[in-house]
C-alpha cells in the first residue's frame, strides 16, 4: 500500500492533520490548511524532477566544489576551475571538502555589475567620511580583502487571503449660538480578497547578518538570468545552509507588513480608523533560489568582527565601521585644548 504525503504549500514540509482544528498544519512554519484547500493546491503539483532539470542539476554537481573552513565553519562553493584559498569571513586557509550536491543548484542568478575597482571607490568614499576609525581599517592591505561573493537567497511570492475590518470615524465640529456642536460619523471599513507579494527576499547564510543583507536591497529583478556556472568565473558563492522552511518565518513577516501597508494606503479620508480585524493569511508561497551580487569584507578589531556589504548590481553598502577610542581620545583632547586656548585669550583680553 503506497503512503500519501501532503507537503506545506509555503514550506515543503509535511503536514499533519490536527483532530482539534480540523486542519492540515504545518510544524516548521506554522501554516495551516482546510482538507478542501490542499486538494485545490495540490491538484496539478508534480512530484517529480522533469528529465531536463536533473540532468542540469548532475552538470552542476560535476563542475563545482565545495571548500570548508575549519576554522569558522564556513563552506565555499566555487567553481571547479578555480582555487579558493582563504575563508572571507575569518581570512583563515580553506581546504577542498568535495564536489557540491546537485539540489544545492540555483533556478536564478544577477551577476554582478561592479567590479572590485568600482567596490573600492564606494568604500573609500564611504570611509573617508568616517574620522574615529582605526587607521588600519582604511589601508589599501584591507580594501583587497573585499571579496566578489554570492549569496544564497530564498525569494518568494506569497498569495495572502485579506480579511480586514475597522471602524473608520468622521468628525466635525461647529459653533451654535452658546454652543460648540461636535458631531461623529462612524463606518465600517472593510477589506477582503486576496493579492499576491512578489520576489520578497530572505537570505539563506547564517554566518551573514540577516539585517544587514536587508540593509543593501533592493535588487532589480529584472536582470534576473538563469543560473549558468559562467557567473561564478572569478567569484566565490555561498552554499544555502537554512532551508525554506527556516526562513518563512522572516518572508511571513515581510509578506504581512507589505500587504497591511497596501491596505492602509486604500483607507482616506477619516479622522480615525479603529481595526478590529487584520487577518492575512498566506495562502500559497512559489519559491526561487536565487544568487545575489555582493560585494563582501569582514574585519577583526579588539575581538569583534564587522562585516560589510555592498551590493554588486546597485552599489549600495552597509555595514557599522569599527571605533576606534584612542583616535576619539586624541580628538576630543585636541578639542579640549583649543578650547582652553581660545578662553585664556579671552580672558587676557577682559582683563
Amino acid at each position: 500500500m503506497e503512503s500519501v504525503e501532503y507537503k506545506c504549500p509555503n514550506c515543503m514540509a509535511d503536514l499533519k492533520f490536527n483532530p482539534a482544528s480540523q486542519k492540515l498544519e504545518c510544524e516548521f512554519c506554522l501554516s495551516a490548511f482546510t482538507v478542501e484547500e490542499i486538494k485545490e493546491l495540490c491538484a496539478n503539483t508534480e512530484n517529480s524532477i522533469p528529465q531536463a532539470a536533473a540532468q542540469t542539476q548532475n552538470e552542476f554537481a560535476s563542475h563545482t566544489n565545495l571548500y570548508h573552513c575549519k576554522s569558522c565553519g564556513a563552506e565555499i562553493m566555487a567553481d571547479d576551475q578555480q582555487t579558493a584559498t582563504f575563508c572571507y569571513y575569518c581570512h583563515n586557509p580553506v581546504i577542498l571538502a568535495g564536489k557540491m550536491g546537485g539540489e544545492f543548484k540555483p533556478d536564478k542568478v544577477i551577476g554582478f555589475k561592479l567590479t572590485k575597482d568600482n567596490a573600492i571607490s564606494i568604500f573609500r568614499k564611504w570611509i573617508g567620511k568616517r574620522w574615529f576609525v582605526p587607521k588600519e581599517f582604511k589601508s589599501q592591505q584591507q580594501l583587497e580583502k573585499l571579496t566578489g561573493l554570492y549569496v544564497p537567497f530564498w525569494v518568494a511570492d506569497c498569495d495572502i487571503d485579506i480579511d480586514y475590518h475597522a471602524i473608520g470615524k468622521k468628525t466635525r465640529s461647529w459653533t451654535s449660538g452658546d454652543y460648540r456642536v461636535t458631531e461623529t460619523q462612524e463606518y465600517d471599513v472593510v477589506r477582503r480578497g486576496n493579492l499576491t507579494t512578489r520576489g520578497i527576499p530572505a537570505d539563506g547564510e547564517t554566518k551573514i547578518d540577516d539585517l544587514l543583507m536587508e540593509s543593501i536591497e533592493p535588487y532589480d529583478y529584472r536582470e534576473l538570468k538563469d543560473f549558468s556556472m559562467s557567473y561564478l568565473s572569478g567569484f566565490y558563492a555561498d552554499k544555502y545552509d537554512v532551508d525554506k522552511a527556516a526562513v518563512f518565518p522572516r518572508i511571513r513577516v515581510r509578506a504581512t507588513q507589505a500587504t497591511a501597508s497596501l491596505i492602509n494606503d486604500t483607507i482616506k479620508g477619516y479622522s480615525s480608523v479603529s481595526p478590529m480585524i487584520q487577518d492575512y493569511r498566506i495562502k500559497q508561497t512559489n519559491w526561487s533560489y536565487m544568487l545575489l551580487p555582493v560585494w563582501f569584507m569582514s574585519y577583526k578589531y579588539k575581538d569583534k568582527v564587522y562585516e560589510f556589504a555592498i551590493n554588486g548590481q546597485t552599489g549600495k553598502l552597509a555595514g557599522t565601521p569599527p571605533l576606534s577610542k584612542g583616535r576619539l581620545w586624541l580628538a576630543c583632547l585636541g578639542l579640549g585644548a583649543a578650547v582652553a586656548a581660545v578662553c585664556a585669550v579671552i580672558g587676557g583680553a577682559t582683563l
